[in-house]
């Protein structure tokens, strides 16, 4: 675990470079690039609150979740009036689906002023039957994401969501039930918990191979500092130990039946993976309250409080809150991180885009990680190994720590408790 821990310290480090924010007056929307990008929207409203969650999130009510939902579309629609298009459109939380009429009504809207190849939406255990998915796939959603986490008793009670959504048995029996109704079917799960054991982990992997959706997310347990103290008195500290063999364990238990499409995400169709964490493509606008955009190699943060965001968007402003821009240099990395991530990078792109070789603006971290036999050159792309996977996901769980962290700061800036 040495290499692990020094790339862990390092992206640390480096995450709480990437979200110390500009101290200035409200940033100015980015412009439009010359082509059509991803749009990530945040609907950040939940009717119970999962402890470990690190996500921008409120407790559910009606009247401020439509109050919301009008803002949003007109954000949405300052972006269209600012020149941008959406070739991709991702719809996170909170709890996307907590309004389905508006969650339609906004779908609807974006069909149809910018007719997107693609469109991804989270859901719940709960929404998951056959009329929503057929909803959603009427509106021109192609891949539906569930929050499943667990299929293990003990553990759904541990976080708060046997109560909510039912056994690990139901889950089981929803999830087999969705198969079909859209083109895929994802299964978002977690592991790493402090009182998850193998053989928990093992009994998620089986019923995931019996159940077979199209697509599974497995991600580490990815918590901010505020909610890991959380974490840690509810069921004890985060083994870093235990989530390098568990991630073996789910690679290898995968392999059969799923190819890889990032460094936790296995698929059987091979479909382009757009998540919460990370949206496919080189830019992105965030839309919402809470969310994040990158555009012209600047990383955007829309405001956390969702009163000031309902002013802002009323007053004809963009909600933005927030800005950092990258240098030449910090962007590039943020490149290799990410293109990498997706388990490979196109050298002749990289140089396109940055007019100088990748050697020659990251050689350092190019000879670390092949000396640690993490990367291998293969027909003018650099490919992740099976040991430099894990190291990504090191790399993207510290990453997002940082944003989370930032998160927590900037909910408590804006008066909203982080549980």
């Amino acid at each position: 675990m040495i290499i692990e821990s020094f790339i862990a310290q390092i992206v640390r480090g480096a995450s709480k470079k990437s979200f110390s924010f500009e101290d200035s007056v409200r940033p100015s929307p980015p412009r439009a690039p010359g082509g059509p990008i991803h749009l990530y929207i945040h609907i950040p409203f939940c009717e119970e609150l999962c402890p470990y969650c690190s996500f921008h999130r409120v407790k559910f009510s009606e009247e401020s979740a439509r109050e919301y939902f009008q803002a949003l579309k007109r954000e949405i629609e300052m972006y269209r009036d600012r020149g941008f298009s959406f070739s991709g459109v991702y719809v996170g939380g909170g709890t996307p689906t907590i309004l389905l009429d508006e969650l339609l009504d906004l779908l609807s809207r974006i069909q149809r002023d910018f007719s997107p190849a693609e469109i991804s939406v989270e859901t719940n255990p709960d929404r998951l039957d056959r009329q929503i998915l057929e909803l959603l796939r009427d509106a021109g959603v192609r891949r539906v994401s569930v929050g499943i986490q667990t299929f293990s008793d003990p553990l759904l009670m541990s976080i708060g969501r046997y109560s909510k959504y039912g056994s690990g048995e139901l889950l089981r029996e929803r999830l087999m039930e969705a198969n079909g109704y859209v083109e895929t079917l994802n299964a978002d799960m977690i592991y790493n918990f402090p009182v998850q054991s193998r053989g928990m982990l093992e009994n998620d992997l089986e019923t995931l191979l019996d159940v077979s959706p199209d697509q599974i997310t497995f991600y580490p347990l990815m918590i901010s500092d505020a909610t890991r103290r959380r974490m840690k008195d509810l069921m004890g500290s985060v083994s870093h130990g235990k989530e390098k063999r568990f991630y073996s364990l789910i690679t290898s238990r995968l392999s059969g039946a799923y190819r890889p499409g990032s460094a936790w995400c296995f698929s059987k169709k091979g479909s382009s993976l757009i998540d919460e964490y990370v949206v496919a493509g080189d830019e992105y606008v965030g839309a919402g309250s809470g969310a994040f955009g990158l555009v012209g190699g600047g990383i955007y943060a829309n405001t956390f409080s969702l009163s000031e965001y309902g002013r802002l968007i009323r007053q004809g402003k963009f909600p933005l809150a927030a800005r950092k821009l990258f240098s030449e240099r910090e962007l590039a990395r943020y490149v290799f991180l990410m293109s990498l991530f997706g388990l490979s990078l196109d050298t002749a792109a990289f140089r396109e885009r940055f007019g100088r070789a990748l050697w020659r603006m990251l050689g350092p971290e190019l000879l670390f990680f092949f000396l640690t036999g993490a990367l291998r050159f293969d027909q003018g792309r650099i490919r992740l190994t099976s040991k430099g996977r894990y190291y990504w996901v090191v790399m993207m769980r510290e990453f997002f720590t940082g944003v989370d962290n930032f998160r927590d700061l900037s909910r408590e800036a804006a008066g909203i408790a982080t549980l």
